[in-house]
């Protein structure tokens, strides 16, 4: 074989493969793509574990999200249940109270009425008292009067009986 029809660069390529080569099998020997191997298995193995973490997470996330969604759903309806009680009991008070306010109008009325007509009977009274009393008076008066008159008469009349007895 002659070699000195080969030039340097095509010595260079070949004493590049066969670094390459020899490269490649100390590599082999000490086992390298073996712990490529092992470390790439590895990696594997916590990515499926990552995974399925992330899935387990994944779905208690969504039975979380579906309990809160009720949880929220049981709280709408149960303060939409408060709303409608307030507002009962806040109609039930009004409505109390109107009838309360009602009922003290009605007895403050009454007991407004009960003086006025108190008021009005000793009015009465007092009207009556004060017509007897002036009836009595004006009686007592024209009695006085007529007596006076009616003594005098008598008085002259007695006077001329005598005056005739005695004439």
């Amino acid at each position: 074989m002659d070699f000195s029809s080969i030039d340097a660069t095509t010595w260079a390529t070949i004493w590049a493969t066969i670094s390459l080569i020899i490269f490649i099998g100390i590599i082999i020997y000490f086992g390298v793509p073996k712990m490529i191997t092992k470390m790439l298995d590895q990696r594997i193995a916590q990515i499926e574990t990552d995974l399925a973490e992330a899935k387990r997470l994944r779905e208690e996330a969504e039975a979380l999200l579906v309990e809160y969604e009720r949880k929220r759903v049981s709280a709408e309806g149960e303060a939409e249940g408060i709303v409608t009680a307030a507002k009962e009991e806040a109609k039930r008070l009004a409505d109390d109270a109107s009838a309360k306010l009602t009922d003290l109008i009605a007895r403050r009325t009454k007991a407004v009425e009960d003086k006025i007509a108190q008021a009005e009977a000793q009015a009465l009274g007092e009207v009556r008292a004060s017509a007897a009393e002036l009836t009595v008076s004006a009686a007592r008066i024209v009695l006085n009067q007529q007596m006076a008159s009616k003594g005098d008469d008598l008085v002259a009349k007695a006077i001329e009986d005598v005056g005739a007895k005695l004439n």
